[in-house]
C-alpha cells in the first residue's frame, strides 16, 4: 500500500471487497469440495475427457503443489492441477478443472484477451516493480516527472488486471457449457459448480478494484505534492 496517509480511505471499498471475495471463495470451496459429483470421476479424468472432446489431447496434465494453485500455462501447453483437484471427485474439483480447460480452449481458439494478457506479462511485471520506487523517489524529492513515470508504470499493472477479467469470466462460461454439453455434470449439480466459479471470479474483480483505486490514489498524491 506504499505508506499510510489520508488517501488510504480511497482503498477502503476495494479492501472490503477483497475480504468478502476471500471469504466467498473459501466458504464455497469448503462446502462444495465435500460434495461428490454423481459421475464419480477424478479431476484428472474430467480433464482428460474434456480435452479429448475439445480436440486438445496434446495438453499435458500434471499434479502440482499448493491449494487452489490450479492454472493453465499457454506457453508450455500444460494444465497444472493442485492435488486436491487432480485426485478430487467433488463438484468443486470438477468445476475448477473445467474452468482451466476453458483457458486451454481460449488459447487454442486464439482468444484475443488471453493473447493480449500474455503479451502484457513482461511489461506489467517490469511496471509493477518500477512503479513503487520511482513514485516514492519522486514524491520524497518533489520530482513530478518521476512520479509520472511511476504512475505510468503502475498503469501497466492495472491494465493487466483489467484484461484478466473478461478472460476469467469467459473461461467460467465455457466451463459450464463443457460440463453440461459433455454430460459430465447433471442439471441438478450445475448450480453448485456455478457458485464455486462465481466466488473465484469475484477475487479477480477485487484484485482489479484494488489496482484501479491504488492508481487513483497515486494520482491524488501526485497532485497534492505538485
Amino acid at each position: 500500500m506504499f505508506f499510510f496517509d489520508s488517501t488510504m480511505i480511497i482503498l477502503i471499498p476495494a479492501i472490503i471487497l477483497t475480504l468478502y471475495a476471500q471469504y466467498k471463495v473459501q466458504t464455497a470451496y469448503a462446502k462444495y469440495s465435500k460434495i461428490s459429483a454423481k459421475n464419480g470421476l477424478s479431476g484428472r479424468e474430467v480433464a482428460e475427457e474434456l480435452l479429448m472432446k475439445s480436440n486438445l489431447e496434446n495438453i499435458k496434465i500434471e499434479p502440482i503443489e499448493g491449494r487452489l494453485s490450479d492454472h493453465y500455462d499457454p506457453r508450455q501447453k500444460k494444465l497444472g492441477l493442485s492435488k486436491d483437484i487432480y485426485y478430487g471427485r467433488s463438484l468443486a474439483a470438477q468445476g475448477i478443472v473445467a474452468h482451466e480447460i476453458g483457458h486451454a480452449i481460449q488459447d487454442s481458439a486464439g482468444y484475443f484477451p488471453l493473447a493480449l494478457r500474455s503479451n502484457l506479462i513482461p511489461v506489467a511485471n517490469i511496471g509493477s516493480r518500477m512503479a513503487v520506487p520511482l513514485f516514492l523517489l519522486g514524491f520524497l524529492f518533489s520530482i513530478p516527472s518521476l512520479m509520472d513515470i511511476g504512475i505510468i508504470a503502475f498503469s501497466l499493472a492495472v491494465l493487466f488486471q483489467i484484461v484478466t477479467l473478461p478472460i476469467e469470466f469467459n473461461a467460467s462460461k465455457r466451463a459450464v457449457t463443457l460440463l453440461v454439453k459433455g454430460n459430465i455434470i447433471s442439471e441438478a449439480e450445475i448450480n453448485s459448480v456455478k457458485k464455486v466459479l462465481n466466488a473465484a471470479a469475484l477475487t479477480y474483480v477485487a484484485a482489479a478494484a484494488v489496482a484501479v483505486l491504488q492508481l487513483l490514489r497515486l494520482i491524488v498524491l501526485r497532485d497534492r505534492r505538485s
